[in-house]
C-alpha cells in the first residue's frame, strides 16, 4: 500500500461492487445513483456487468445513462450518468431473477475482488458493497461464505472488526455468530480489553476525536454487583479497567437497557455490544433501513448495507434503496478522514 493516498477529484471515488445479479443489488444501485445528492458527496463507480445495470435501469425506470469505463479515471461522475467498470461476466439471457445461480455467485466474487484491487492500489477511496448470496457463492465453488471472509483474505487483514452506525450511533461487537452460551464464554477480561483497544483504533482511523467508549452490560442492571450474575464482576469490569490503563476512555459496564439510548443522544461515541443480537436489536429498532455496517481493520474503508439479496422481490421494482443510499453516503463521509494503513 502506498503511504500517500490522493485523488485529484475532490469528491472521493467510491467503488460499488454490484453484488448478486439475481438479487436486488443492481436495482438498489441504480435507484441510489438516481439521487442527485449522492453526486454532491462522492464520485460513485459501479463495478459490475453493464448489461445487468442497463436491465436494472429499464426495470426501475430511473433516468440514467450508462458510461462504460475500463479504469476509475475514465468516469464522468456526473448526475444522470452511471459509470460502470464493466466486468462483462454475466450472460444476461441466462440470468434468472430471484434464483441461485453459479454465474451470479462467481461474478459477485469477481466484482468484489476487482473493487478490493482498486482500493489496495489507491484508485478508489472506499467500497460500498451490495448484497451477495451464500448459496450462489457455494454453487460457483467460491471458497468464502460472505463479504467479511473475502475481505479478510483479499485485504490480508485477520479478524476484521464490525461496526454498525445508525443516526450517529456506533456499535461494535465483542462476539458475532455464535450461540449465546458460547458468546458468554468468550467475554473474558482479556478479550474486552483487546476489543476496546481495537475499537478505539478503528474510531481513530475514521477520524473520530476524543473517543468515549461504553461497554454494554450483560446481565440485568449490569449484574447489580453480583446479585444477578458475576460476569460483570469477574471479567467485563476488569477488562474495562485494564483498557483504561492502556489509555482508552472507556466506561461501564453500562446497563444495556440504557447505554444505547445514551449513545444515540451523544453521551458516548460508540458502544461495545457483548453479543450479536444485543447490538443488532438496538441499531435496527432505531432505524432498520439506515443501519449501515462498516468493516474495520482492513487496509481500506468498506461500508455495507445490512440486508440480503431479497430474491423474493428481486427484479420487481419493489426494493427500497434507502440502505444503499446511506451506505454510499457513509463511505463518502468517512473517506476524506480515513487513515489508510501501509502494507
Amino acid at each position: 500500500m502506498k503511504d500517500v493516498f490522493e485523488l485529484t477529484n475532490e469528491r472521493k471515488i467510491i467503488a460499488i461492487p454490484m453484488g448478486d445479479a439475481a438479487g436486488i443489488g443492481p436495482e438498489i444501485t441504480v435507484k441510489s445513483l438516481s439521487k442527485e445528492e449522492i453526486y454532491g458527496m462522492c464520485s460513485p463507480l459501479v463495478v459490475g456487468d453493464a448489461d445487468v445495470i442497463k436491465k436494472a435501469i429499464e426495470v426501475t425506470g430511473v433516468a440514467l445513462n450508462v458510461n462504460i469505463v475500463s479504469a476509475p479515471q475514465e468516469g464522468k461522475y456526473e448526475f444522470g450518468t452511471v459509470d460502470v467498470l464493466d466486468m462483462n461476466n454475466i450472460d444476461i439471457d441466462a440470468l434468472q431473477p430471484g434464483e441461485v445461480q453459479a454465474q451470479c455467485g462467481q461474478a459477485a466474487f469477481e466484482f468484489i475482488k476487482k473493487s478490493v484491487e482498486l482500493a489496495m492500489d489507491g484508485k478508489v477511496a472506499a467500497l460500498a458493497t451490495t448484497p451477495i448470496n451464500k448459496e450462489s457463492l457455494k454453487a460457483a465453488n467460491v471458497p468464502y461464505i460472505g463479504h467479511t471472509e473475502m475481505l479478510e483474505d483479499l485485504g490480508g487483514a485477520p479478524d476484521p472488526l464490525t461496526m454498525f452506525q445508525v443516526n450517529g450511533m456506533r456499535i461494535f461487537f465483542l462476539t458475532r455468530h455464535v450461540s449465546l452460551k458460547e458468546a458468554i464464554s468468550q467475554m473474558t477480561k482479556e478479550r474486552v480489553r483487546d476489543y476496546l483497544n481495537r475499537c478505539d483504533l478503528a474510531l481513530q482511523r475514521l477520524g473520530v476525536e476524543n473517543r468515549k467508549l461504553a461497554v454494554a452490560g450483560l446481565n440485568p442492571h449490569s449484574g447489580e454487583g453480583g446479585l444477578f450474575g458475576m460476569e460483570e464482576v469477574n471479567e467485563i469490569g476488569p477488562g474495562i479497567e485494564a483498557a483504561k490503563k492502556d489509555g482508552i476512555d472507556a466506561y461501564g459496564p453500562v446497563p444495556a437497557d440504557s447505554v444505547f439510548f445514551q449513545a444515540l443522544n451523544g453521551k458516548y461515541d460508540a458502544v461495545l455490544s457483548l453479543y450479536h443480537d444485543q447490538g443488532h436489536i438496538a441499531a435496527k429498532m432505531t432505524d432498520f433501513h439506515r443501519t449501515i455496517s462498516i468493516t474495520n481493520g482492513l487496509p481500506f474503508l468498506r461500508t455495507s448495507v445490512d440486508h440480503g439479496t431479497a430474491f423474493d422481490i428481486a427484479w420487481k421494482n419493489i426494493a427500497a434503496s434507502v440502505s444503499m443510499e446511506e451506505c454510499i453516503k457513509l463511505a463518502a463521509e468517512y473517506a476524506p478522514k480515513f487513515t489508510r494503513e501501509s502494507l
